[in-house]
């Protein structure tokens, strides 16, 4: 097949080049194609080929965002974790600037979702065949809406005012796009999200998790409360919160489930996709670089005498010191988010004697015997320990696995319900916004509170929400002074040296990539109004 390229990088004078993606052509949404890019002479000739134009989207075009850019901005940036390593380290001291490796490749993995869904909403309807189902192709524009809107709203929080892009040919005899307005960018991402929920199918996650793993009119529902959530909308963040919530397509995990599951579950492979998970990044481990998580290698342990990852180096980040004492005592997701000297797992499977044996459970060592960067204690979350069967899934030629990466699931769609009928006030007692915080308090086995403030739901989201990737966007919306002041307070350094960073306003806003501005000045002036069509 003859293959051309669309590279709107070229265009604004950027320096990254899109690899090739066939669409899939199975009906099974895991045994998708693994590549990242779609080729402009595709066509579509029945409906699984349509359905799998969007499966690179569901992994690949993410993967150097949530590689290491993510956790270094979103945990190591906003103090819920530490590293000492030098490649994701600049965000701990605030000294991360344009020529940083790790920024770029977070740049251009979120650039690259916004032009193969802009592919896709130009060109998927005409380069199908009469034979496909108007309605699968209706869904998967549906997809391309939400990962262009999911992209969009990472690149508004990350750094403020970006080029508006929705069709590249528009650029082709004027490639120096200047940047545009935050509030026409948030414009346009509730856009996408509106046109999503409006092509998306609806559905409802059940225990079946093979069939949850694409987006639905729920996931951009919910999505888009957050948006408006972001906004201070508080009346339509409530509103889509409630109907999310009244429809019951997402639960959390646990309770009356048999068998029993609980908090901990979520990270697991097992439970890749359950009825919690709002929209999951879907790793494969596929024999392919850049297909998998790699979480399980950059947390955890690894030293000579225990490592819970089959890399032979691992615990790349660590927990902050300014976390360890961020969970009571009783609260179940202490042990599930936090390894710390004396717990113990019995489940996960670990190597031992410098790798050459291997057993099933473990105690955490001491504080000084952890690794994890002299954190004192190592991240949980997203750890499953080296590969064990269906317990673990399998690890590619890098020791990456397959356990999804949430980007968000129904507990915090739950705390943004309780937030928006807080409505920016004081304090309430509404019977719907305790029903929904606490529903969270619950699950984490903490007892029911009659009324909630803001620093409450504050609160419980860092606690439910630690190593996800949402603390550093939580202390964005909050006062420049007051969002200084928690960081300038926090220890960011080992648990030998402590270590105290005060942010500027600036750093609330990432640095454009050196290169892009060399080559596209206009990023680096004044942003214009969109025009919108």
């Amino acid at each position: 097949m003859k293959r051309r390229y669309i590279n709107i990088f070229r265009l604004m004078g950027m320096m990254l080049a899109f690899s090739a993606l066939l669409s899939s052509c199975s009906e099974e949404f895991t045994q998708r194609d693994p590549e990242d890019s779609i080729t402009a002479d595709n066509y579509y000739e029945n409906n699984a080929q349509v359905m799998g134009a969007t499966s690179g989207m569901y992994s690949r075009t993410w993967f150097q965002f949530s590689n290491k850019f993510f956790w270094a901005i979103a945990e190591v940036g906003s103090g819920n974790m530490y590293t000492g390593s030098g490649d994701v380290n600049a965000m701990r001291t605030f000294s991360m600037n344009g020529s940083d490796p790790e920024l770029v490749n977070g740049w251009r993995s979120l650039w690259a979702n916004v032009q193969q869904a802009n592919f896709l909403i130009n060109n998927l309807e005409s380069r199908v065949s009469p034979s496909v189902d108007p309605a699968v192709t209706r869904n998967t524009i549906g997809e391309a809406y939400f990962f262009r809107a999911t992209a969009y709203f990472y690149l508004v929080r990350l750094w403020g005012a970006v080029p508006i892009i929705v069709n590249p040919l528009d650029h082709i005899d004027n490639p120096a796009i200047p940047t545009n307005r935050i509030e026409d960018i948030y414009t346009q991402i509730q856009n996408d999200y509106l046109k999503a929920i409006e092509m998306l199918n609806a559905k409802t996650r059940g225990t079946n998790y093979t069939d949850n793993g694409r987006v639905s009119q729920g996931s951009a529902k919910s999505m888009l409360a957050k948006v408006y959530l972001y906004n201070k909308n508080y009346a339509g963040a409530k509103q889509l919160a409630q109907e999310v919530i009244t429809s019951n397509e997402f639960k959390l995990l646990g309770g009356a489930q048999l068998p029993a599951k609980s908090f901990g579950d979520l990270f697991t492979f097992p439970n890749n996709n359950n009825e919690e998970s709002i929209f999951a990044i879907q790793w494969i481990a596929d024999g392919n670089y850049g297909s998998a998580n790699n979480c399980n290698t950059q947390f955890g342990i690894s030293t000579a005498n225990l490592t819970t990852s089959n890399a032979s180096y691992g615990g790349v980040f660590g927990p902050s010191q300014d976390v360890l004492d961020l969970y009571e005592d009783n609260d179940l997701r202490k042990h599930e988010t936090i390894m710390f000297p004396g717990h113990t797992y019995p489940d996960m499977k670990v190597l031992t004697n410098s790798g050459k044996d291997s057993q099933i459970g473990f105690t955490v060592p001491a504080a000084d015997q952890i690794g994890g960067q002299g954190a004192g204690a190592a991240i949980k979350k997203y750890v499953l320990g080296i590969v064990n069967g269906n317990a673990t899934g399998p690890i590619d030629g890098w020791n990456m696995m397959e356990n999804n990466t949430y980007i968000m699931r129904y507990a915090e769609l739950l705390l943004i319900h309780a937030e928006a009928s807080l409505a920016g006030g004081t304090s309430t007692s509404d019977a719907a916004a305790l029903d929904s915080f606490n529903a969270v308090r619950n699950r984490a086995g903490l007892s029911s509170v009659t009324t909630i403030t803001f620093d409450d739901i504050f609160l419980e989201r860092r606690r439910e929400l630690c190593f996800e990737g949402d603390f550093w966007f939580d202390l964005g919306r909050l006062p420049r002074a007051q969002a200084i002041a928690i960081m300038a307070a926090q220890n960011r350094g080992s648990m030998n040296q402590e270590e105290h960073f005060t942010p500027s306003e600036s750093d609330f806003y990432l640095d454009y990539p050196d290169n892009d501005v060399a080559k596209n000045p206009l990023l680096k002036q004044p942003p214009v109004p969109y025009q919108f069509n």
